[in-house]
């Protein structure tokens, strides 16, 4: 009976050991400043015209956060532990193809009023959905490159 109360107790505070690292881990991520909500999912395939989307295709959009960090947006993932980011997009490499409002279930598995943007970042595609107020700040450090560095703003 007393080693079912020991083992009990060992779970909840290995539970409660890992919501504070969770919780510390965000806080961390965000202390710098200059972060915003970001989801993020591979763009998804192209349709037998080259033009439609086939079904949906890709993976689904994952909720992350991303930051600012000079020339760089680092993206992590939010429901992680990972200490680094999962993705970095760098400035001169992005090329912005696009920007949709969501359609059909993407309306459940994104935030309220996000915009999707579609971007190339070195030959890969991707979609970030993020709020109209992040859209503007994200489209204006793209412009904000160094001059002589090239930027592709759609």
């Amino acid at each position: 009976m007393i080693l079912s109360f020991e083992v009990g107790g060992a779970v909840i505070a290995a539970a409660l050991l890992g919501l504070f690292v969770f919780g510390l881990r965000r806080r961390l991520i965000q202390r710098p400043g200059g972060t915003f909500d970001c989801s993020l999912r591979p763009a998804p395939a192209e349709g037998a015209d080259g033009d439609e989307p086939a079904g949906g295709g890709g993976k689904g959009w994952v909720y992350g956060v991303a930051r600012y960090s000079g020339d760089r947006v680092e993206w992590f993932r939010v429901f992680s532990y990972a200490p680094r980011p999962r993705r970095v997009l760098l400035r001169p490499a992005i090329e912005v193809l696009g920007r949709r409002d969501p359609q059909g279930s993407e309306e459940l598995a994104l935030l309220s009023d996000a915009v999707v943007l579609s971007c190339e970042h070195q030959g890969a595609r991707l979609e970030l959905a993020m709020s109209y107020d992040a859209l503007t700040g994200f489209l204006a450090w793209l412009e904000a490159a160094p001059p002589g560095q090239r930027v592709n703003v759609a």
